[in-house]
Formats: C-alpha cells, sequence, structure tokens
C-alpha cells in the first residue's frame, strides 16, 4: 500500500531529522506524538502533524508499534529518503517515469504530473473534496519537491521561465 500524504519537504535532510526526533523514544499514541511533533516542529494544526507521521513511517523512520508509534533506529539518510519515496509514496513511480522522460527543454511540471495522475486520484478524495484538483496539484508539487531532496530530481527552469523537474543524479 502506498502512501497518499505527502507534506511540504524540509529545507533539507538535517530538517527531517528534526522531525524525526520529535517522535519519542517511549512508544506513544497518535494523539501524544501528533501534540509532540506539532509543538517540538512548529506544525499548524493536528491533520499536519499526523500526515508527517504517516510520512515518516513511510520513510523507516518511525515505527508504529502495538504500544504507539516510537522513533525508528534509523538515520534519514539520502538512500533511505530514496528508498521510502520509491516505495510507499503513491505516484512516485509515476513521477520517476515522467523524470526519465522529461529534459531540460521539456521538464515534469505539477500540472503535468497531476494531469498523468488524475484519473486514479482516489475516488473518496475526489467525493469528499469539491477542491480536490487543487489539492492533489499541490500534492505533485510537494512530491517532485521531495524527489528533488532526495536527488532523485532535479529542479530546472525552461526556457518560458517556468519551473520544472528532470531526472536527478541519484535516479
Amino acid at each position: 500500500m502506498r502512501l497518499k500524504p505527502v507534506p511540504e519537504p524540509p529545507s533539507d535532510l538535517d530538517a527531517l531529522r528534526e522531525h524525526r526526533r520529535a517522535v519519542p523514544l517511549v512508544p506513544g499514541d497518535t494523539d501524544d506524538c501528533c501534540a509532540r511533533l506539532r509543538r517540538r516542529c512548529d506544525l499548524p494544526d493536528r491533520q499536519t502533524a499526523n500526515d508527517w507521521l504517516a510520512f515518516l513511517r513511510t520513510l523507516g523512520l518511525v515505527e508504529e508499534t502495538p504500544r504507539g508509534f516510537v522513533r525508528a533506529d534509523a538515520e534519514p539518510t539520502p538512500e533511505r529518503v530514496r528508498d521510502g519515496l520509491r516505495d510507499g509514496v503513491l505516484f512516485a513511480p509515476e513521477a520517476l517515469a515522467a523524470l526519465a522522460e522529461a529534459s531540460r527543454e521539456d521538464p515534469v511540471t505539477p500540472d503535468d504530473l497531476f494531469a498523468a495522475t488524475r484519473d486514479r486520484v482516489p475516488r473518496h478524495d475526489r467525493a469528499r473534496d469539491p477542491e480536490w484538483e487543487a489539492e492533489w496539484r499541490d500534492r505533485a508539487a510537494r512530491l517532485l519537491a521531495w524527489l528533488a531532496l532526495a536527488d532523485l530530481a532535479a529542479r530546472v527552469e525552461s526556457e518560458d521561465g517556468t519551473a520544472g523537474y528532470v531526472a536527478g543524479d541519484a535516479a
């Protein structure tokens, strides 16, 4: 199963370490972990913290135990982040395939990624939110930014001045 939430990426992997460190070493329930993430990482609301908790779990930086969530004994190395993105995030394979086909003259934009995956957005997400297209376009932008953070993508400016992405050094 692939994860839908894709939080706003941090500036670098050191900032990702701060999010990982915000999860307790002693297992805590979801509410406690979300409250701690909100407080330590200055997150705006519980939903954002919950998305981060799920995302950190997908990256292998947090584990869910019978007693709750706990910080994993793993650092957010570039390889771990790349593997977590490739294996656990919804539409990451599609993004990577599009990046492999992209060029500096014709980079992948968030709109391109959204258009390529639009028909596969879960039906319940489309039915629940009348603004689902805007949310999933934003999600596409965040996913591409995460791929860039992990060197699976590289941000480029096209000739017309719009930003897009091509395959990165680690792709």
